[in-house]
C-alpha cells in the first residue's frame, strides 16, 4: 500500500502542473480545475489499478484529464438546464470567452470519444496519429471520427439556416 502511495505522490510531483494548465484550458476555471486534478489523485489512490502502466503515466493523466473536464462541462449544461440559468465560463484561457462558449457548446452535443478527438485535434493541435496514440485507436479511426465531427457541424450549420 505504501508502494502504491508512493507512486501516485511521484506521479502527482511530476504531472500535476500540466494537468493543472490542461484542465484550465478545457474547463476555464482555476478552482474547477484543481477539484479535476484532485479528483483524479484521489481516485488513483483508492484505485491504483485503473492505471495499469500500458501507457505512460503522462498519457494516462491527460487521457482522465480530458475525460474528466468533458464530464464537468456535461455537468454544467444539466445543472443550468435545472436552474435554468446560462452563464459563460468564469476564467479567461488562452481562448477568447466566445471560442470557449462555443467549444463547450460543441462538446456537450458529442458523443464522449467524439468530443475528446475535437479538443485534442482543435484545441491541442495534436496530429491524428498522436490522437490515435491517446485514445487507443488506429490513425484511419481518428480520420473518421473527424469526417463525422465535419458532419455533425454541416447538418447543425444547415439546421440552423432553414
Amino acid at each position: 500500500m505504501k508502494k502504491q502511495h508512493a507512486q501516485v505522490a511521484e506521479m502527482y510531483r511530476r504531472h500535476a502542473a500540466n494537468m493543472f494548465r490542461r484542465a484550465c484550458t478545457l474547463l476555464g476555471d482555476e478552482a474547477e480545475a484543481h477539484e479535476v486534478l484532485q479528483d483524479i489523485f484521489v481516485s488513483l489512490l483508492e484505485r491504483p489499478d485503473q492505471f495499469a502502466g500500458d501507457s505512460s503515466a503522462n498519457t494516462y493523466l491527460y487521457s482522465a484529464t480530458t475525460h474528466a473536464c468533458l464530464n464537468r462541462i456535461r455537468n454544467r449544461r444539466t445543472r443550468e438546464r435545472l436552474n435554468s440559468s446560462h452563464s459563460p465560463p468564469k476564467a479567461a484561457t488562452p481562448l477568447d470567452a466566445e471560442q470557449q462558449l462555443l467549444l463547450h457548446s460543441a462538446l456537450r452535443e458529442l458523443p464522449d470519444q467524439v468530443a475528446q478527438v475535437a479538443i485534442y485535434y482543435y484545441v491541442d493541435a495534436l496530429t491524428q496519429d498522436e490522437i490515435a496514440q491517446i485514445i487507443g485507436c488506429s490513425r484511419r479511426q481518428v480520420g473518421k471520427i473527424l469526417g463525422r465531427l465535419a458532419r455533425h457541424r454541416v447538418r447543425k450549420e444547415f439546421s440552423a439556416c432553414s
